[in-house]
């Protein structure tokens, strides 16, 4: 079975007149002002799963900052995922610059979503403050039995749209708070999955960390998942692929260059997520 662990939707209305939807919103206009971002509907998630054999796909929105219109969002995901069901595994997106996201999370955890993602900060911020909404969602999801997807992405390199100025140190603080609940740290976890070689307390630390591989082809060379292979204790790399960021035949290929088994594939592709999300499946 083939499983996404990273996939995006928007309503219709969003998709079809994003510019209505940028006023307050300057983390949606960031990543969307330009026409070549692409914003999918469930239908095209759906079609792009059939046309690449993914059996199911984890989904979410963003994290808007009215609180009114990620209710809006997250119910067309929750709406979606009762309506292709199996295939898709809608978790509650909200912000994590917004103290009343806690509200919004509750409800849509209650309404049947696995979880809470991506929580994601895509520009300045206090990381305290940040942290301090975190410390008050992962509760709430441990209650409900989800798992927490987090944006991350790391500290240097190329900038591109949503590149925040966060990095390991960051994240790490996130795993902390987080331990003992599933996180999902997505895009390698910013280089975090390198830091797994050091000693002591990290080993602790990120025990219930898993890493995605969404957007990986725009950030890291192939040789990243024979890397991360040989770093990371088995079952912790799910494959994510940001769609409709990337189609998941670009990872693939990808994959089959790195030099992995075929066993290791089939596990990144979808055994490590079935393990993880089996409840759901």
């Amino acid at each position: 079975m083939r499983i996404d662990v990273h996939t995006h939707i928007f309503p219709p209305v969003v998709a079809a007149a994003r510019e209505r939807f940028f006023p307050n919103e300057p983390a949606f206009r960031t990543l969307y002002d330009s026409p070549s971002a692409r914003l999918a509907t469930a239908e095209s998630l759906i079609e792009a799963m059939d046309r690449d054999g993914v059996d199911r796909s984890v989904v979410f929105g963003f994290p808007w900052h009215e609180t009114a219109q990620a209710a809006r969002h997250n119910d067309y995901v929750l709406e979606s995922a009762a309506r292709y069901a199996p295939r898709l595994i809608p978790l509650a997106c909200v912000s994590l610059q917004v103290p009343e996201s806690i509200t919004e999370a509750r409800r849509c955890l209650d309404q049947g979503a696995k979880g809470l993602g991506e929580l994601a900060v895509y520009g300045a911020c206090r990381e305290q403050d940040v942290l301090n909404i975190f410390r008050d969602l992962v509760p709430c999801c441990a209650a409900a039995g989800g798992v927490l997807l987090v944006h991350a992405n790391e500290p240097v390199g190329h900038a591109y749209p949503g590149k925040a100025h966060l990095g390991p140190h960051f994240y790490y603080a996130l795993a902390r708070l987080a331990r003992g609940v599933p996180l999902i740290l997505a895009h390698w976890g910013g280089g975090l999955c390198f830091y797994e070689l050091l000693k002591r307390e990290v080993a602790d630390v990120l025990s219930s960390v898993y890493y995605d591989t969404a957007a990986s082809p725009f950030l890291y060379r192939p040789e990243i998942y024979h890397l991360a292979a040989r770093i990371l204790r088995p079952g912790r790399i799910l494959f994510g692929s940001d769609f409709p960021l990337l189609p998941p035949r670009r990872y693939f290929s990808e994959m089959s260059q790195a030099g992995l088994t075929p066993e290791q594939i089939d596990d990144l592709c979808g055994g490590n997520a079935a393990r993880l999300f089996s409840q759901y499946l």
